[in-house]
């Protein structure tokens, strides 16, 4: 699925025009990232948690030269399914 295909879903199921759907869903998906990279956690019950996480300094390989590099420290970002998404996929009632 896409997005054009998800706002046309949300516009259908929320009884909405495309065009509101379509400015929901940038509008969650700015706040998500703006909150995401300030250090905040965005917690949607049932559904999952967006944070961000820290990734240590490493050595790796490049893999056409076999040559030893350093990656360097970064920050990511993280999504963790809550248990009505972990069910809804498993196929399982969520208890």
């Amino acid at each position: 699925m896409n997005k054009a295909e998800l706002i046309e879903i949300a516009a259908k199921e929320a009884d909405i025009s495309k065009a509101a759907a379509g400015k929901v869903l940038d509008a969650f998906t700015g706040a998500v990232v703006k909150a995401v990279s300030k250090g905040d956690t965005v917690t949607l019950v049932g559904f999952g948690t967006f944070k961000s996480s820290k990734r240590a300094a490493r050595t790796g390989k490049n893999p056409q030269t076999g040559a030893t590099i350093k990656i360097p420290a970064t920050t990511v970002p993280k999504f963790s399914s809550g248990s009505g998404f972990k069910a809804a996929v498993a196929g399982k009632k969520k208890k």
